[in-house]
Protein backbone atom coordinates (compact mmCIF):
# COMPACT_ATOMS: atom_id res chain seq x y z
CA UNK A 1 0.00 0.00 0.00
CA UNK A 2 1.21 3.52 -1.21
CA UNK A 3 -0.21 6.39 0.69
CA UNK A 4 -0.08 9.54 -1.45
CA UNK A 5 -1.26 13.24 -0.72
CA UNK A 6 -3.97 15.18 -2.45
CA UNK A 7 -4.82 18.66 -2.45
CA UNK A 8 -7.65 17.63 -0.32
CA UNK A 9 -5.08 15.66 2.41
CA UNK A 10 -5.77 11.96 3.75
CA UNK A 11 -8.48 10.36 3.49
CA UNK A 12 -10.01 9.75 6.85
CA UNK A 13 -12.38 6.95 7.17
CA UNK A 14 -15.24 6.71 9.93
CA UNK A 15 -16.58 3.75 10.28
CA UNK A 16 -20.31 2.92 11.15
CA UNK A 17 -20.08 1.08 14.32
CA UNK A 18 -17.46 3.78 16.02
CA UNK A 19 -19.58 3.93 19.32
CA UNK A 20 -20.92 7.83 19.73
CA UNK A 21 -19.70 9.75 22.50
CA UNK A 22 -20.64 8.61 26.02
CA UNK A 23 -21.72 10.66 28.78
CA UNK A 24 -18.83 10.02 31.20
CA UNK A 25 -17.92 13.60 31.56
CA UNK A 26 -16.64 13.56 35.53
CA UNK A 27 -18.18 15.41 38.10
CA UNK A 28 -15.08 16.82 39.45
CA UNK A 29 -13.72 18.02 36.06
CA UNK A 30 -17.32 19.69 35.45
CA UNK A 31 -17.10 21.54 38.74
CA UNK A 32 -13.36 22.65 38.14
CA UNK A 33 -15.03 23.88 34.88
CA UNK A 34 -17.50 25.70 36.18
CA UNK A 35 -15.53 27.41 39.10
CA UNK A 36 -12.93 28.14 35.94
CA UNK A 37 -16.06 30.15 34.11
CA UNK A 38 -14.96 27.61 30.91
CA UNK A 39 -17.75 24.99 31.39
CA UNK A 40 -18.84 26.60 28.34
CA UNK A 41 -15.89 27.19 25.78
CA UNK A 42 -15.73 25.11 22.90
CA UNK A 43 -12.42 23.17 22.89
CA UNK A 44 -10.44 22.01 19.89
CA UNK A 45 -10.61 18.80 18.29
CA UNK A 46 -12.44 16.87 16.07
CA UNK A 47 -16.13 17.92 16.63
CA UNK A 48 -15.94 18.00 20.01
CA UNK A 49 -18.99 19.66 21.28
CA UNK A 50 -19.09 18.70 25.11
CA UNK A 51 -16.89 19.93 27.87
CA UNK A 52 -13.49 17.38 27.83
CA UNK A 53 -14.79 13.82 28.50
CA UNK A 54 -12.56 12.55 31.82
CA UNK A 55 -13.28 9.47 33.34
CA UNK A 56 -14.11 9.41 37.01
CA UNK A 57 -10.88 8.47 38.86
CA UNK A 58 -10.97 4.66 39.93
CA UNK A 59 -9.00 6.00 43.20
CA UNK A 60 -6.35 2.88 43.36
CA UNK A 61 -2.94 5.40 42.83
CA UNK A 62 -2.58 8.94 43.43
CA UNK A 63 -3.83 11.71 41.81
CA UNK A 64 -1.84 13.22 38.68
CA UNK A 65 -2.99 16.93 38.26
CA UNK A 66 -3.63 17.37 34.56
CA UNK A 67 -5.72 19.77 32.18
CA UNK A 68 -7.92 18.28 29.64
CA UNK A 69 -6.07 18.80 26.22
CA UNK A 70 -6.96 21.40 23.26
CA UNK A 71 -4.76 19.81 20.95
CA UNK A 72 -6.97 18.66 17.55
CA UNK A 73 -7.14 14.99 17.23
CA UNK A 74 -6.03 13.92 20.57
CA UNK A 75 -9.56 12.87 21.90
CA UNK A 76 -11.24 10.32 20.65
CA UNK A 77 -15.28 10.12 20.77
CA UNK A 78 -15.12 5.84 21.57
CA UNK A 79 -16.25 4.98 24.92
CA UNK A 80 -13.85 4.61 27.07
CA UNK A 81 -12.25 0.95 28.38
CA UNK A 82 -12.74 0.33 32.10
CA UNK A 83 -10.04 0.95 34.46
CA UNK A 84 -10.36 -2.54 35.41
CA UNK A 85 -9.47 -3.89 32.08
CA UNK A 86 -6.97 -1.58 31.09
CA UNK A 87 -5.12 -2.46 34.54
CA UNK A 88 -5.42 -6.05 34.00
CA UNK A 89 -5.28 -6.92 30.40
CA UNK A 90 -1.88 -5.79 29.48
CA UNK A 91 1.46 -7.03 27.55
CA UNK A 92 4.48 -6.24 29.57
CA UNK A 93 6.75 -9.47 29.42
CA UNK A 94 9.61 -8.80 31.51
CA UNK A 95 6.38 -10.04 34.23
CA UNK A 96 5.58 -12.59 32.01
CA UNK A 97 3.65 -13.59 28.52
CA UNK A 98 0.17 -13.70 30.57
CA UNK A 99 -1.69 -11.18 29.99
CA UNK A 100 -2.89 -11.41 33.78
CA UNK A 101 0.91 -11.68 34.89
CA UNK A 102 1.93 -7.94 34.78
CA UNK A 103 -1.01 -7.34 37.33
CA UNK A 104 -0.11 -9.52 39.64
CA UNK A 105 3.64 -9.57 39.47
CA UNK A 106 4.43 -5.69 38.48
CA UNK A 107 4.17 -4.85 42.33
CA UNK A 108 8.34 -5.65 42.50
CA UNK A 109 8.64 -2.81 40.53
CA UNK A 110 10.82 0.01 41.92
CA UNK A 111 9.87 3.40 40.82
CA UNK A 112 11.19 5.53 43.28
CA UNK A 113 14.09 6.94 43.05
CA UNK A 114 13.81 6.87 38.97
CA UNK A 115 15.73 8.48 36.34
CA UNK A 116 15.89 8.88 32.61
CA UNK A 117 19.34 8.76 30.41
CA UNK A 118 19.31 11.29 27.57
CA UNK A 119 22.26 10.54 25.69
CA UNK A 120 23.66 10.43 22.02
CA UNK A 121 23.37 13.16 19.16
CA UNK A 122 22.24 15.88 21.45
CA UNK A 123 23.70 18.75 22.58
CA UNK A 124 22.23 18.89 26.71
CA UNK A 125 22.69 14.95 27.33
CA UNK A 126 22.05 14.32 31.08
CA UNK A 127 20.25 11.58 33.25
CA UNK A 128 16.87 13.51 34.51
CA UNK A 129 15.29 12.89 37.95
CA UNK A 130 11.63 11.95 37.73
CA UNK A 131 10.51 14.86 39.54
CA UNK A 132 12.12 17.10 37.18
CA UNK A 133 10.93 15.18 33.99
CA UNK A 134 7.37 16.06 34.98
CA UNK A 135 7.82 19.59 35.20
CA UNK A 136 9.47 19.84 31.19
CA UNK A 137 5.48 20.06 29.84
CA UNK A 138 2.23 20.85 30.78
CA UNK A 139 0.20 17.75 32.00
CA UNK A 140 -2.68 16.88 29.95
CA UNK A 141 -5.06 14.82 29.45
CA UNK A 142 -5.38 13.06 26.32
CA UNK A 143 -7.90 9.95 24.84
CA UNK A 144 -6.50 7.89 22.47
CA UNK A 145 -7.29 4.10 20.85
CA UNK A 146 -4.84 1.57 21.95
CA UNK A 147 -3.93 -1.10 19.01
CA UNK A 148 -2.56 -4.25 19.97
CA UNK A 149 -0.78 -5.99 17.38
CA UNK A 150 -2.71 -8.69 18.28
CA UNK A 151 -5.94 -8.20 17.26
CA UNK A 152 -7.63 -6.04 20.52
CA UNK A 153 -7.92 -2.52 21.31
CA UNK A 154 -8.51 -0.13 23.99
CA UNK A 155 -9.17 3.40 24.26
CA UNK A 156 -7.91 5.12 27.60
CA UNK A 157 -7.12 8.40 29.03
CA UNK A 158 -3.68 9.08 29.50
CA UNK A 159 -1.80 11.76 31.36
CA UNK A 160 1.30 13.55 29.52
CA UNK A 161 2.93 16.26 27.25
CA UNK A 162 4.13 15.64 24.15
CA UNK A 163 7.46 14.34 23.89
CA UNK A 164 8.21 16.98 21.27
CA UNK A 165 8.80 19.25 24.58
CA UNK A 166 11.07 16.76 25.95
CA UNK A 167 12.96 16.52 22.36
CA UNK A 168 13.31 20.23 21.84
CA UNK A 169 14.52 20.88 25.42
CA UNK A 170 17.76 18.84 24.37
CA UNK A 171 18.46 19.96 21.27
CA UNK A 172 19.45 17.14 18.88
CA UNK A 173 21.94 17.57 16.93
CA UNK A 174 21.48 17.80 12.85
CA UNK A 175 22.92 14.26 12.34
CA UNK A 176 20.34 12.77 15.13
CA UNK A 177 17.67 10.90 12.42
CA UNK A 178 15.75 8.28 14.74
CA UNK A 179 14.96 8.04 18.77
CA UNK A 180 15.70 4.99 20.30
CA UNK A 181 14.02 3.81 23.74
CA UNK A 182 15.05 1.68 26.45
CA UNK A 183 12.87 0.22 28.96
CA UNK A 184 14.18 -1.43 32.22
CA UNK A 185 15.58 -4.25 32.51
CA UNK A 186 16.17 -5.31 36.34
CA UNK A 187 16.29 -9.00 36.97
CA UNK A 188 15.47 -8.73 40.56
CA UNK A 189 12.35 -6.91 40.34
CA UNK A 190 11.07 -8.17 36.46
CA UNK A 191 10.60 -12.01 36.71
CA UNK A 192 10.08 -12.39 33.21
CA UNK A 193 13.35 -11.28 32.12
CA UNK A 194 14.71 -14.97 33.06
CA UNK A 195 12.61 -15.91 29.91
CA UNK A 196 14.01 -16.17 26.91
CA UNK A 197 11.45 -14.65 24.53
CA UNK A 198 13.64 -11.51 23.95
CA UNK A 199 17.18 -9.97 23.92
CA UNK A 200 16.75 -7.68 27.27
CA UNK A 201 16.84 -4.78 27.47
CA UNK A 202 13.76 -4.09 25.60
CA UNK A 203 13.87 -1.95 22.80
CA UNK A 204 12.03 0.57 20.48
CA UNK A 205 12.36 3.19 18.01
CA UNK A 206 11.07 6.14 16.18
CA UNK A 207 12.25 8.02 13.21
CA UNK A 208 13.02 11.49 14.33
CA UNK A 209 9.18 13.13 12.58
CA UNK A 210 7.45 10.66 14.62
CA UNK A 211 8.80 11.16 17.48
CA UNK A 212 8.03 14.99 17.20
CA UNK A 213 4.87 14.51 16.50
CA UNK A 214 2.70 16.44 18.76
CA UNK A 215 0.48 13.03 19.26
CA UNK A 216 3.51 11.15 20.27
CA UNK A 217 3.11 11.58 24.17
CA UNK A 218 5.14 11.03 27.20
CA UNK A 219 3.09 9.46 29.76
CA UNK A 220 3.16 9.44 33.09
CA UNK A 221 -0.47 8.25 34.17
CA UNK A 222 -4.30 7.29 33.17
CA UNK A 223 -7.37 7.63 34.24
CA UNK A 224 -6.48 10.63 36.84
CA UNK A 225 -3.93 8.52 38.83
CA UNK A 226 0.14 8.13 38.43
CA UNK A 227 0.55 5.36 36.02
CA UNK A 228 -0.10 1.62 37.52
CA UNK A 229 3.46 -0.36 37.81
CA UNK A 230 1.56 -2.77 34.98
CA UNK A 231 0.99 -0.43 32.44
CA UNK A 232 4.20 1.29 32.09
CA UNK A 233 4.82 2.79 35.48
CA UNK A 234 6.70 5.49 36.32
CA UNK A 235 6.65 7.07 32.42
CA UNK A 236 6.39 5.54 28.83
CA UNK A 237 5.34 6.14 25.65
CA UNK A 238 2.25 6.06 24.10
CA UNK A 239 2.08 6.31 20.07
CA UNK A 240 -1.42 6.30 19.25
CA UNK A 241 -1.29 5.52 15.38
CA UNK A 242 1.17 2.34 15.78
CA UNK A 243 0.50 -0.94 16.86
CA UNK A 244 0.79 -0.99 21.03
CA UNK A 245 3.88 -2.60 21.09
CA UNK A 246 5.99 0.36 19.73
CA UNK A 247 4.63 2.31 22.89
CA UNK A 248 7.53 1.73 25.24
CA UNK A 249 7.16 1.23 29.03
CA UNK A 250 9.51 2.19 32.33
CA UNK A 251 11.81 4.28 30.29
CA UNK A 252 15.38 4.47 31.84
CA UNK A 253 17.06 5.67 28.67
CA UNK A 254 16.42 7.48 25.25
CA UNK A 255 18.74 7.79 22.47
CA UNK A 256 19.72 10.39 19.82
CA UNK A 257 21.11 8.34 17.25
CA UNK A 258 22.14 9.17 13.27
CA UNK A 259 21.19 5.22 12.25
CA UNK A 260 18.02 3.14 12.63
CA UNK A 261 17.51 1.01 15.94
CA UNK A 262 16.62 -2.30 15.54
CA UNK A 263 13.81 -2.76 17.78
CA UNK A 264 13.43 -6.15 20.00
CA UNK A 265 10.46 -7.65 18.07
CA UNK A 266 11.96 -6.79 14.67
CA UNK A 267 15.01 -8.73 15.82
CA UNK A 268 13.28 -11.62 17.01
CA UNK A 269 10.85 -11.85 14.25
CA UNK A 270 11.33 -9.92 11.42
CA UNK A 271 9.24 -11.42 9.28
CA UNK A 272 6.34 -10.87 11.51
CA UNK A 273 7.18 -7.31 13.02
CA UNK A 274 8.87 -3.97 11.36
CA UNK A 275 9.95 -0.79 12.90
CA UNK A 276 7.23 1.12 11.41
CA UNK A 277 4.30 -0.96 12.70
CA UNK A 278 1.72 1.30 11.65
CA UNK A 279 -2.04 0.22 12.11
CA UNK A 280 -2.85 -0.90 8.79
CA UNK A 281 -6.08 -2.95 7.85
CA UNK A 282 -4.69 -3.58 4.70
CA UNK A 283 -1.73 -5.01 5.65
CA UNK A 284 -1.60 -8.44 7.41
CA UNK A 285 0.26 -10.02 10.23
CA UNK A 286 1.71 -13.42 8.68
CA UNK A 287 -0.33 -14.96 10.99
CA UNK A 288 -3.79 -13.40 11.29
CA UNK A 289 -5.83 -10.42 10.14
CA UNK A 290 -5.40 -6.91 10.96
CA UNK A 291 -8.40 -5.75 9.06
CA UNK A 292 -10.87 -5.92 12.49
CA UNK A 293 -10.40 -6.07 15.88
CA UNK A 294 -11.84 -6.89 19.55
CA UNK A 295 -12.58 -3.64 21.26
CA UNK A 296 -11.57 -4.64 25.75
CA UNK A 297 -14.76 -4.76 27.67
CA UNK A 298 -17.37 -4.82 24.92
CA UNK A 299 -19.50 -7.35 26.13
CA UNK A 300 -16.95 -10.45 26.25
CA UNK A 301 -15.04 -12.98 23.84
CA UNK A 302 -18.60 -12.96 21.83
CA UNK A 303 -18.76 -9.11 21.35
CA UNK A 304 -18.96 -8.26 17.41
CA UNK A 305 -15.61 -7.11 16.16
CA UNK A 306 -15.20 -3.72 14.86
CA UNK A 307 -13.30 -2.67 11.63
CA UNK A 308 -9.23 -1.71 11.70
CA UNK A 309 -9.14 2.25 10.73
CA UNK A 310 -5.98 2.70 8.84
CA UNK A 311 -3.25 4.61 11.32
CA UNK A 312 -5.56 3.55 14.01
CA UNK A 313 -7.98 6.59 12.95
CA UNK A 314 -5.41 9.17 13.02
CA UNK A 315 -4.73 9.17 8.95
CA UNK A 316 -5.34 13.23 9.00
CA UNK A 317 -2.71 13.74 11.42
CA UNK A 318 -0.19 11.57 10.80
CA UNK A 319 -0.44 10.36 7.06
CA UNK A 320 1.67 12.62 5.73
CA UNK A 321 4.68 11.31 7.67
CA UNK A 322 4.15 8.23 5.34
CA UNK A 323 3.80 10.30 1.79
CA UNK A 324 5.23 8.09 -1.19
CA UNK A 325 6.11 5.17 1.21
CA UNK A 326 5.42 1.76 0.48
CA UNK A 327 3.22 0.56 3.70
CA UNK A 328 3.61 -3.43 2.69
CA UNK A 329 7.42 -3.01 2.19
CA UNK A 330 8.07 -0.56 5.05
CA UNK A 331 5.15 -2.07 7.56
Amino acid sequence: MIIRSSSSGFLHPVPSDITPQAAYQSRRDLMRQLAAGSAGVALAGWGLRDAQAQMARPGQLPPLASVPTKMAGAVVMDKLTPYKDAATYNNFYEFGTDKSDPAKRAHTLMTDPWSVEIEGLVKKPARVNLEDLLKWGAMEERIYRLRCVEGWSMVIPWIGYSLADLIRRVEPLPGAKFVEFVTQADPKTMPGLRSSVLDWPYLEGLRMDEAMHPLTLLAFGMYGEVMPKQNGAPLRLVVPWKYGFKSSKSLVKIRFTDKQPVISWEKSAPQEYGFYSNVNPNVDHPRWSQATERRIGEDGLLAKKRKTLMFNGYETQVGQLYAGMDLKKFF
